[in-house]
C-alpha cells in the first residue's frame, strides 16, 4: 500500500510539472471587450483563467449619453418628476419621493439594506462570473450609470478583488438583489473581499489592488442590484461544464460497451437517420468513433458471433438519452447566450433625437433562467441516472458477460467495486430530490409590489449541485469500466476506450487487493473537470 501511495503521488506531480508547463507557454488572450457581444466561453475564460476585460470605445460613448440623461434629471431638483429608484424609494416604496439631497445617500443605503446574503461564500469562480456580467450589462448603455463605475469593476476582475458574496438570499426578482448587493458593497469600499489569498476588509481588499472605493451618484446603486447576473453566471459555468459531462458520458458508455462485450450496432448512422434529433445523431456519431469498426478491437472481434440479441437499455440507448441531454442543454445554451448580453436594469433610458425615455419594465425577473436550469439539472442527472445502471451491469455477475463479482480480484475475500455502485446510486438519488423545479414556486415579496417571482437563484444553486454529482458518478463508471477492460485482457478494446483505458491506469493501478477508492473517484472527477480526461480520448481519435 505505501509503494501504491508513493506511485499515486509520483504521478500526481507529473501531472502538475505538465500542466504548469502547459500554462508557461499558453498564448495570451486578448481582452474582452465590454458593450461588444459576449460569449459563454468568453466568461468561462474571465471567471476561470482571469482573462482581462475593459470596456469597448464606442460602448463608452454609449454609456456617457445615458449618464448625462440621468444627470439632467437629477439637476432638476426637487422639481423634477419622479423617476423610479433615482429620485423615489424602492419595491412598496417607490410612491416615496426622495429629496435631491439626499440622492447619494438613498443610493448607499439601497447597497447596505439590500446585502442581507446568507449562506456559505459563493466560490470566486463565479463571483468574477458576476462582476463580468453586471459590467456587461452596465456597458450596453441603458443603465444611465458613470463610465467609471464600470471601470472600476472591470479593475477589480483584472486585480483579483472579488466581493464576498453569501450564496443564499434571492428569489430571483427583481433579480438577485441580495448577491449583487454584496458585490456592490465592496465597490463602495465596504463589507470583505478576497485578495491574494486573504480574506479582508473591502477598502483593504482595494487598496492593495491600487484601487479605491466610488461613491455612487443618481441610480447607480439601483443599477447595480437589478439583474439576473448570479443565477446566469452560475448557469453559463454549469452549462459548459455540463456539454462537457455529455461528451464525457458518451466516452464512460463506450469503456463500459467494451467492457461488457455489447455491440456497436445500436449506434448505426442509418437508426439516427429516421429519426434526426441532433443531440442523438451527435451522440451517436462519437459512440462510433469512440467505438470504431469491429474489426479495431479485439474485445469486439471475440464476440462477433456471440447469441446475445440485444443490450441492456443503459447501452443501447445511450444516444437517445444522452442526445436528450444535449438537446436539453443546446435549449439552455440559447437562452443563456440572450441573457448574457441583456439589459435586465430598471428603469431603462433610451435616447433618441436628443430626447431620453425612462421606461420601468421587468427585465430583471429570471423566469427565463429558473427554467432553463432547472431544465437543465434535470437533462444532467439522466446521465448519471443511467450511468449508474451501466455501473451495476458491470459489477453483477449475472449481467456482465463473465466478469468477477463486483469486479473483486478474488471474490468474498475482496469486494471490489461493490460499494463504488452503492455510491453511484446515492448520487442518482439525491440528484432527483435536486431536481425538483424550483421555477414552479413563488413566494410574494416587498409588501406584494413584487408578487409573483422565479426562484432561478434556487435552480442555479441546485444545478450546481447535481453538476457536481453527475461529474462524480461519471468517474465512478470510468473507474468501474477500466477495472472491467483489465479483466478482458490480453484482448484489446477500440482506440477511443484503451485511451480513456490507458489515462486511468497512468494514474492508478489495476485492482489486486482491496483499497480505498474515494481518492481515485475525485481524482477522475477533477481531470474530467479540468478537461484533461477528454483531452487525452480526443488525441487519440485525431
Amino acid at each position: 500500500m505505501a509503494d501504491y501511495r508513493a506511485s499515486v503521488r509520483a504521478a500526481t506531480e507529473r501531472r502538475l510539472e505538465a500542466q504548469a508547463d502547459r500554462a508557461s507557454v499558453a498564448p495570451a488572450m486578448e481582452p474582452v471587450l465590454l458593450g461588444r457581444p459576449l460569449s459563454l466561453e468568453d466568461l468561462e475564460d474571465v471567471a476561470l483563467r482571469n482573462r482581462k476585460v475593459s470596456l469597448a470605445p464606442e460602448a463608452r460613448e454609449k454609456v456617457r449619453a445615458a449618464r448625462a440623461a440621468i444627470d439632467a434629471l437629477a439637476a432638476g431638483g426637487d422639481s423634477a418628476p419622479n423617476v423610479y429608484g433615482v429620485n423615489t424609494g424602492f419595491g412598496a416604496l417607490s410612491e416615496t419621493r426622495i429629496g435631491a439631497a439626499d440622492i447619494r445617500r438613498l443610493q448607499r443605503n439601497l447597497i447596505r439594506s439590500h446585502a442581507c446574503g446568507v449562506g456559505a461564500a459563493l466560490p470566486t469562480t463565479i463571483v468574477r462570473a458576476m462582476l463580468l456580467l453586471r459590467a456587461q450589462v452596465l456597458a450596453m448603455g441603458h443603465s444611465g450609470v458613470r463610465d467609471l463605475v464600470i471601470d472600476r469593476l472591470c479593475g477589480m476582475l483584472d486585480g483579483g478583488v472579488h466581493p464576498r458574496v453569501p450564496s443564499q438570499g434571492s428569489v430571483g426578482a427583481s433579480g438577485d438583489l441580495a448577491p449583487l448587493a454584496h458585490l456592490a458593497l465592496t465597490l463602495i469600499g465596504e463589507g470583505e473581499a478576497d485578495h491574494g489569498g486573504a480574506r479582508l476588509p473591502s477598502a483593504e481588499a482595494l487598496s492593495r489592488a491600487g484601487l479605491a472605493p466610488i461613491e455612487l451618484e443618481a441610480k447607480e446603486g439601483l443599477a447595480l442590484i437589478n439583474g439576473t447576473q448570479y443565477m446566469a453566471g452560475i448557469g453559463a459555468l454549469c452549462l459548459l461544464a455540463g456539454e462537457r459531462l455529455a461528451k464525457v458520458a458518451d466516452v464512460a458508455g463506450a469503456m463500459s460497451v467494451e467492457a461488457l462485450l455489447g455491440s456497436r450496432r445500436p449506434f448505426d448512422e442509418r437508426l439516427m437517420q429516421v429519426r434526426p434529433h441532433p443531440g442523438q445523431a451527435a451522440s451517436a456519431a462519437l459512440l462510433r468513433s469512440l467505438l470504431g469498426p469491429v474489426e479495431g478491437s479485439g474485445i469486439g472481434q471475440s464476440h462477433l458471433h456471440c447469441s446475445k440479441v440485444q443490450d441492456a437499455y443503459s447501452l443501447r440507448c445511450m444516444p437517445q438519452v444522452h442526445g436528450a441531454t444535449r438537446d436539453t442543454l443546446g435549449f439552455a445554451r440559447r437562452v443563456l447566450e440572450v441573457e448574457v448580453n441583456s439589459v435586465t436594469d430598471n428603469p431603462l433610458v433610451f435616447l433618441h433625437d436628443g430626447t431620453a425615455d425612462l421606461i420601468s419594465g421587468g427585465n430583471f425577473h429570471g423566469e427565463y433562467l429558473a427554467m432553463s436550469l432547472d431544465f437543465s439539472a434535470i437533462a444532467l442527472a439522466e446521465l448519471a441516472n443511467i450511468s449508474e445502471r451501466r455501473v451495476e451491469q458491470l459489477v453483477n455477475p449475472h449481467l456482465s458477460g463473465g466478469l468477477t463479482p463486483f469486479l473483486a480480484p478474488n471474490s468474498g475475500l475482496h469486494s471490489g467495486f461493490m460499494i463504488a455502485q452503492v455510491a453511484a446510486a446515492s448520487l442518482v438519488s439525491e440528484n432527483k430530490v435536486l431536481c425538483h423545479p424550483a421555477s414552479v414556486d413563488s413566494i410574494p415579496s416587498s409588501a406584494g409590489k413584487e408578487d409573483h417571482v422565479s426562484m432561478g437563484s434556487i435552480s442555479a444553486r441546485k444545478l450546481l449541485s447535481v453538476v457536481d454529482n453527475v461529474r462524480r458518478g461519471l468517474a465512478i463508471e470510468i473507474l468501474v469500466a477500466t477495472a472491467g477492460l483489465d479483466q478482458r485482457l490480453p484482448l484489446r478494446p477500440s482506440s477511443g476506450v484503451a485511451a480513456a483505458h490507458a489515462f486511468v491506469r497512468a494514474q492508478f493501478p489495476a485492482l489486486t487487493d482491496d483499497r480505498p477508492l474515494h481518492g481515485e473517484i475525485e481524482w477522475v472527477a477533477e481531470e474530467i473537470e479540468r478537461g484533461s480526461f477528454l483531452a487525452a480520448v480526443d488525441a487519440a481519435l485525431a
